[in-house]
């Protein structure tokens, strides 16, 4: 059976498409092939580092990428998930091929104040409901 490509999309590939990307090789890698990228390529966040790893995934060696790479190099994906806000989202690239679009809108972790504490259980926060997401969008798309 051939895999299902998927691409997460946020601004700076720091936190939430990352998440996103870890999430669904984690549950269901055998269905999907799923990639992250960011608008602009930007440095993975700590907290979001932190929080993955709480929850058993180790993402501290990703790399950041550069969404518009992608475009350049003419991958093609069945589904294309923003996972900013849709302001942000309508930013991205059209890619080619049919594919469907998807935004799942989430708080930026990089926004967040306070102190360390806070900030990662504000993160712990969004990483928890992209896991929800993400399982239920397996579901609905395996069903």
């Amino acid at each position: 059976m051939k895999q299902i490509k998927v691409l997460f999309l946020c601004i700076h590939n720091s936190a939430r498409s990352q998440m996103g990307e870890a999430y669904l090789k984690k549950f269901a890698n055998d269905l999907f092939m799923a990639e992250s990228a960011g608008l602009e390529a930007g440095t993975l966040n700590p907290f979001a580092i932190k929080a993955m790893a709480m929850d058993g995934i180790d993402i501290s060696q990703n790399k950041t990428k550069n969404v518009f790479d992608f475009h350049r190099e003419g991958k093609s994906f069945d589904f294309v998930i923003t996972v900013c806000d849709e302001a942000n989202a309508s930013r991205c690239p059209l890619f080619t091929g049919p594919h469907k679009k998807i935004n799942w809108s989430f708080e930026d972790p990089s926004s967040f104040t306070g102190t360390e504490e806070e900030q990662l259980i504000m993160t712990i926060k969004i990483r928890d409901q992209i896991k929800t997401a993400v399982l239920d969008f397996i579901h609905s798309v395996s069903a």
